[in-house]
């Protein structure tokens, strides 16, 4: 049975699991190792079912707890080129970390077959991951992009179920503490998709054939959970929830959640 573990999502900290006890990949490394470790505890994962580390990109709150994982546990961490190098240059790694670099194709870890798509967001490279699952089900790992591409489009489409995020409601941003330039940056077309962007999302998926969505990533400053579900549910209005589709917001820190499919 193919199971993900949103261990951790928010503006603050990201990992996901793939896999099962038996073995998987960590898709970022975004809390402390500490943390980490007590998130895959609640969800009966031991460090060991970690057989591969894929980063999404640079920023904090994807590789914080990097250096000490790859001072504890030796396997390969996968990544684009310039995400790669961005992490050597800024110490974000320990000297032994075995690194491989992400090329065109699909690779294989613990049974999965990976291809990472390219994400538009304000770092040197980012992307996102289309799993698929020895059962052949397939998922997805979506967040911090400020518009869906083509690419996005296509990699997301068949998926049975995707994490996608929901960053922000537009009116609180608008309305929030944060400097305008902040703002803007949120706003671009390489910041992060919105609750209202990432439903118009939701809708084409549906109808391509996914059945499961998580929101995640989204922000404590300037989203709700309850928001972020709303605008997602009211923009399938026509469509019946756990009928249609399955729905679920991504919880900050996992309580030992896991969803099959």
């Amino acid at each position: 049975m193919a199971r993900l573990y949103p261990l951790f999502s928010s503006s603050k900290g990201n990992a996901t699991f793939v896999g099962t006890p038996k073995g998987g990949v960590l898709i970022d490394a975004g809390v402390t190792y500490r943390r980490l470790c007590m998130g895959l505890a609640r969800c009966e994962l031991p460090l060991s079912a970690i057989q591969g580390v894929f980063i999404t990109h640079d920023h904090s709150d994807h590789v914080r707890g990097l250096k000490t994982l790859t001072e504890q546990l030796h396997v390969p961490i996968y990544g684009q080129g310039k995400t790669l190098r961005n992490l050597i240059d800024h110490d974000a790694l320990s000297p032994g970390a075995i690194l491989q670099e992400i090329r065109q194709g699909s690779i294989q870890v613990a049974d999965l077959s990976l291809n990472a798509f390219e994400t538009p967001h304000d770092t040197v490279q980012s992307c996102g991951y289309r799993i698929e699952m020895p059962d052949g089900k397939v998922c997805a790992v979506c967040t911090d992009l400020g518009h869906v591409t083509r690419g996005v489009e296509e990699a997301l489409t068949g998926c049975d179920l995707v994490l996608l995020e929901a960053n922000y409601d537009e009116n609180l941003l608008r309305g929030g503490k944060y400097p305008p330039y902040v703002k803007a940056r949120i706003l671009s077309k390489v910041g992060h998709l919105s609750n209202m962007d990432c439903a118009a999302q939701a809708r084409k998926l549906i109808q391509s054939g996914t059945t499961r969505l998580i929101l995640g990533h989204l922000s404590q400053e300037n989203n709700r959970p309850q928001l972020a579900e709303e605008a997602v549910v009211n923009h399938l209005a026509d469509m019946v929830r756990g009928q249609d589709y399955l729905l679920q917001v991504a919880k900050v820190e996992t309580e030992g959640e896991m969803i099959a499919f």
